[in-house]
């Protein structure tokens, strides 16, 4: 089961290696996006602190939902989706292989640029720390939840409206927590429940997602 997965994960990222150009999108919309704030906001350091941590989680959001209809849309196309649901190893296994992939494509490259991107923001060494963090414990979390709509919609005419609508409210904890943990780091108040209370979130995710995940897939392929 496990050499299935390393296989379903290991399959999406050579393809998305040659297919640059669709991960590239989502990278560039989160810089674009972040970048373009302080410069609307204006240069004052309190003001660009207040705000940078909750810009550079809804950019990571956005940037996540904008990537999300084509997990399943291109093996779904080719035929290959249903080979797979096919095969005799859980579906399960294919909607966790594919979340995980996609967190591996679009979520770890986030994480890699938003030390620089958090200086636009004045914030401090541990803000950013802080910061970095929680984007390394949510990200999963909005590929995962970001799965189960990606299934439901599969196939539908005007389906990216749709995940939109059923798949951003479930963000918010995310969200909320995510922000909150470096809003807690900048007034010394603390970010241990925030980060916990995100952990939490994702072990509840990883248990629940993936199964709904593959019941979706089955019901859109059917």
């Amino acid at each position: 089961m496990l050499r299935f997965l390393f296989i379903i994960i290991r399959r999406d990222m050579l393809l998305a290696a040659r297919r640059r150009g669709d991960w590239l999108t989502s990278q560039f919309f989160f810089v674009m996006v972040v970048s373009m704030f302080p410069l609307g906001i204006g240069p004052e350091p309190e003001v660009l602190r207040m705000v940078g941590p909750g810009v550079v989680w809804v950019a990571a959001l956005l940037a996540s939902l904008l990537s999300l209809p084509r997990l399943f849309a291109e093996d779904y196309r080719d035929g290959s989706l249903e080979q797979m649901l096919l095969s005799p190893e859980p579906t399960v296994l294919v909607t966790l292989g594919k979340a995980l992939a996609h967190w591996c494509i679009y979520g770890i490259p986030l994480l890699l640029i938003t030390p620089l991107l958090g200086i636009q923001f004045a914030l401090s060494a541990e803000a950013i720390w802080v910061l970095v963090l929680s984007l390394m414990i949510g990200t999963p979390v909005l590929s995962l939840l970001g799965s189960v709509g990606a299934a439901l919609t599969l196939g539908l005419r005007g389906g990216g409206v749709l995940l939109t609508l059923l798949i951003l409210p479930l963000y918010v904890p995310a969200l909320i927590f995510g922000a909150g943990a470096v809003d807690g780091a900048l007034s010394g108040v603390g970010y241990e429940a925030h980060l916990s209370l995100l952990g939490a979130f994702l072990v509840l995710t990883l248990m629940v997602a993936p199964w709904v995940a593959a019941s979706a897939l089955r019901v859109s392929i059917e």
